[in-house]
């Protein structure tokens, strides 16, 4: 297949080696944020007298903020240098995470859930445009990949953390925590950005108003019928996964009675799952492609959700939740890896796009799962997340194929 017009700056000057991995680590505060308040659900709807469904508004409110704010940091992070806004952004994390520990109550904790998925919104995104910046497209899978291993060990630690927090009735802890390593981190990143090259500080002068800008390159991106695919399937992908995802923990708690630190520590295995495609991304990439890779990928973690919901046995979620984590890498690295070049010109509006796209999709389904939860159980929602997954992964694969060779 041939690959876009590339629209990367070699800088003259080497990267840090540490630039990469610093971003990683605040990938890992941003997956601990995100997944923090999963196992927390039960406790948080016994003290503040709610429904499950309700609460897992502390959930959609997050992904909500998130993914409109990736609007705004895409254009901010193409004038003043993505590396910057991702320190800025990473500093502002530490402030809302304390304010969620600080909550007193279900309708603050709301609204500090809300600021905390607004200032996370950066991270992410702007990484991976940084790399695709300073990344020629033939390398940059395997980088994004293992860049993509801080956000899989966090999302994993914040389940872990957050079922440890259950059990031990204090929700409030793990926010303060979260706060500590966005600190540390944002630090890091500031004293870093002083001594990177000037072409990998701002690799894209843009001049003019940010939000006239936000609208102009968005408006632009949506032209292109290749980028609208990516970003419907990738908003699919996070409305399907994480609409049966955010209820794991729990499924298992109320249908076998597992403490919710062994729930947590039962998905962590999802992250194990990513870990194992970060560090074999680069065989996986040569030999199976990308249509390989997302067709498979869907049939992993299709399969694993469904396995997950209709198991007899809470040991089924052992190698239930480590193929969803491989399978869910897989395809959404693939995305991600499309993300970065379907609009070279204007990377960090696109790649801002794409995120925006999966966290709405997740919001979404979080929101749905949240309000059929009561009604149908955990068990089904697995499954309808299973299916909708399956079908999302296998359609993307062909569309991939039928780019790669048209007739």
């Amino acid at each position: 297949m041939k690959q876009p017009e590339e629209a990367v700056i070699v800088p003259t000057t080497p990267i840090p080696a540490i630039a990469v991995p610093l971003l990683s680590l605040a990938a890992f505060g941003s997956g601990i944020s995100l997944r923090v308040t999963d196992p927390l659900l039960p406790q948080l709807a016994d003290e503040f007298a709610v429904s499950l469904g309700d609460a897992s508004n502390v959930i959609t409110t997050f992904a909500v903020a998130y993914g409109l704010a990736q609007l705004f940091f895409g254009p901010l992070g193409d004038r003043y240098g993505k590396y910057f806004i991702v320190a800025c952004g990473t500093l502002a994390c530490a402030i809302t995470a304390t304010l969620c520990g600080f909550a007193p109550g279900y309708a603050p904790l709301l609204v500090a859930r809300l600021l905390a998925g607004t200032t996370a919104a950066c991270i992410i995104p702007l990484s991976m445009a940084w790399i695709g910046d300073v990344i020629p497209y033939q390398d940059r899978q395997p980088v994004l990949a293992r860049f993509l291993i801080g956000q899989i060990l966090g999302l994993s630690a914040g389940v872990l953390l957050g079922g440890l927090a259950a059990d031990a009735h204090n929700w409030r802890l793990p926010f303060f925590l979260i706060a500590a390593v966005f600190l540390i981190v944002g630090i890091a990143l500031f004293s870093l950005n002083r001594r990177l090259p000037e072409a990998a500080r701002r690799l894209h002068r843009a001049e003019g108003p940010a939000v006239r800008r936000m609208f102009t390159e968005f408006g632009q991106i949506l032209l292109l019928p290749w980028a609208r695919g990516v970003l419907l399937t990738v908003f699919l992908e996070g409305a399907f996964l994480y609409g049966a995802f955010a209820f794991i923990a729990s499924h298992e708690h109320r249908t076998f009675g597992l403490s919710m630190t062994t729930a947590g520590a039962l998905i962590m295995l999802f992250g194990g799952g990513g870990f194992v495609f970060a560090l074999g991304s680069g065989v996986l990439v040569r030999r199976m492609g990308e249509t390989g890779l997302s067709r498979w990928g869907g049939i992993f973690l299709g399969g694993s959700l469904f396995a997950i919901g209709v198991a007899p046995a809470w040991w089924w979620a052992i190698p239930g939740c480590f193929m969803a984590g491989l399978g869910f890498y897989m395809l959404h690295n693939t995305l991600q890896i499309n993300a970065t070049q379907m609009a070279p010109e204007r990377r960090g509006a696109a790649v801002s796009a794409f995120a925006s796209s999966f966290f709405m999709g997740q919001s979404v389904g979080v929101g749905i799962a949240g309000m059929l939860v009561e009604r149908v159980g955990t068990g089904r929602v697995m499954m309808i997340g299973a299916l909708g997954v399956l079908l999302v992964a296998l359609h993307f694969s062909h569309r991939l194929r039928v780019k790669a060779h048209p007739a």
